[in-house]
């Protein structure tokens, strides 16, 4: 059996692999820090069952479970937390979690779980799995065709001739999301719900487009049309999606011939539209962040580290936080820690290098030069007159 163990505490991950290593010595077992590091596990390895926590930065245990089913619905889920609160497991077993444990874990109950599981696993038809398994490669094969032949790629002797027979009438779907970092997270959030989307208002797939777009083939049979699919699209990475996006579409398409022109027509257009910006939640957790810097702005502080705090894509959080706060991150610890510097001038008694540091700065120069940049005068020169 394959398991892998998303945990952003390396005490607990690495602990459950020490006991299931200890009993179960025949299984592979993966650890992910995150769910981006479990994301690209769980499309580059084999995966049986997930052993997952439920708050990590980025995304939940849960959401990483529900994005994950489409894609991969033959694994197996337990969720792992330290909350107790029974929504929580309501949630999970809603899901198809097969358990939920509580932090800390006894070591009985989990190899008792994962003897469950495992012989559950057994029982389920090598040639079920079998056939799972060769599906969803032809499924990835035509997608990765169909992503070739729209950017001009050579495809061989493949043909498009399935596409043109099954897809007679369509729309496309274009997500573009806005990061100046690889987005292998983000990237499987916009699959999954374009995709589940995809399946409630007719039939299609997607296939991507680079680091930070995705293209959605969806031909309609009911309900409000490929307006109806985008509206619910927005709604849906509004919430999930923690950087800004775009969502572009085309008119019903007739001609398979088209597709590559009309591609090419949404990359020119998402050049002239605006980013949507991720709004829910966002006030609370620039709240959260400013509560917390104002704590820890005298410790060394992070951009990186704040984010991950109020769980947000460190990119996003800065763009977020300078649209709440009308200053970028760097300037509004700074203006705070200049400002506390001030007030420890006043005290003759504290050395120069002290207030420096207690405001968070272990470089005396680089602080007198802030200090000056700031108030026209050095430290020195500021205590002078404020005693003098």
């Amino acid at each position: 059996m394959n398991i892998l163990i998303v945990d952003d505490e390396s005490v607990i991950r690495e602990g459950i692999e020490r006991t299931l290593k200890k009993h179960f010595p025949e299984h592979r077992i993966d650890l992910a820090a995150g769910p981006e590091e479990a994301v690209r596990l769980l499309r580059s390895k084999p995966v049986d069952l997930v052993l997952t926590d439920i708050r990590m930065p980025g995304m939940t245990g849960l959401e990483l479970m529900n994005m994950s089913r489409g894609r991969h619905p033959d694994i197996k889920w337990v969720v792992i937390s330290a909350y107790s609160e029974f929504a929580y497991a309501q949630e999970a077993v809603r899901l198809g979690a097969k358990d939920y444990l509580l932090k800390p874990i006894g070591k009985e109950a989990l190899v008792e779980l994962i003897a469950r599981v495992g012989e559950e696993i057994a029982r389920e038809s090598e040639w079920s799995r079998a056939r799972s398994l060769l599906e969803t490669n032809l499924k990835y094969l035509r997608e990765a065709v169909f992503a070739r032949w729209v950017s001009g790629l050579d495809i061989g002797r493949l043909d498009m001739k399935s596409f043109i027979e099954d897809y007679p009438r369509f729309h496309l779907v274009m997500v573009k999301m806005e990061s100046d970092r690889a987005m292998q997270l983000e990237h499987f959030i916009v699959e999954n719900v374009l995709s589940e989307l995809i399946g409630q208002y007719g039939k299609g797939f997607v296939t991507s487009q680079g680091g930070s777009s995705l293209l959605g083939l969806v031909a309609v049979e009911a309900g409000d049309g490929v307006s109806g699919l985008v509206d619910e699209l927005k709604k849906h990475l509004r919430r999930c999606l923690k950087v800004p996006f775009q969502v572009l579409h085309t008119d019903e398409i007739r001609d398979f011939g088209e597709v590559p022109e009309r591609v090419r027509g949404l990359g020119e257009a998402s050049a002239t539209q605006s980013f949507e910006h991720y709004a829910s939640g966002g006030d609370q957790a620039i709240e959260v962040a400013l509560q917390y810097i104002k704590a820890h702005y005298r410790d060394e502080l992070t951009l990186e580290k704040v984010a991950a705090v109020v769980y947000l894509n460190p990119v996003y959080f800065s763009q977020l936080f300078k649209q709440k706060t009308g200053r970028g991150f760097k300037e509004y610890v700074t203006q705070l820690r200049l400002e506390y510097a001030r007030e420890l001038l006043r005290n003759p008694r504290i050395k120069l290098a002290d207030v420096a540091e207690r405001s968070g700065y272990q470089d005396m120069r680089h602080f007198s030069q802030l200090f000056r940049r700031k108030y026209n005068v050095t430290p020195s020169e500021y205590r002078q007159k404020m005693n003098g």
